[in-house]
């Protein structure tokens, strides 16, 4: 009897763990990326850069060559021009809300703000959802993701 009872509380304690990561689609029972975690870090200085309208500075996070995807087929940024590009392309700044690992990409969702030298727009105060992959401190995959639907059904704008 004995023996039966821990292998009662290993199950009990593994389906609870798995119930937490299912969560309800809204990210609150989601795993999360540290705060000071070294690929937050990267996230949180290239979107703080940005948000201030440094797209050169925003650059200078990332690794060349590195793919980017908005709402379009990828692409390779193979210089910097390449990537100063990218980050003007980008119509808002943002705050990080908060990450949580997807694979081997952790997936940082932003609430958009207006930014110098971008037009936000409507897209003002609206979330966005994006996948990085970071290595060695750089930027190496920048991947636009779906929005998780609002409660009226809506997922905003892809900006």
């Amino acid at each position: 009897m004995s023996l039966a009872r821990p292998a009662v509380l290993a199950i009990l304690a593994l389906a609870t763990g798995l119930l937490a990561s299912c969560g309800g689609g809204d990210g609150a029972n989601e795993p999360s990326v540290p705060a000071g975690h070294g690929a937050v870090l990267v996230i949180e200085g290239w979107v703080e850069t940005l948000s201030k309208g440094d797209v050169k500075g925003a650059a200078d996070y990332f690794a060349l060559p590195s793919v980017a995807e908005n709402g379009a087929p990828p692409v390779t940024l193979r210089s910097r021009a390449d990537v100063i590009a990218f980050n003007r392309s980008l119509p808002c700044g943002a705050r990080l809300v908060r990450a949580r690992p997807l694979g081997r990409f952790i997936a940082a969702t932003f609430r958009l703000t207006d930014r110098p030298g971008g037009d936000c727009g409507p897209g003002s105060g609206l979330l966005a959802r994006t996948a990085f992959v970071i290595q060695r401190g750089k930027i190496v995959q920048w991947r636009r993701l779906p929005n998780l639907p609002r409660r009226d059904g809506d997922a905003g704008p892809v900006v």
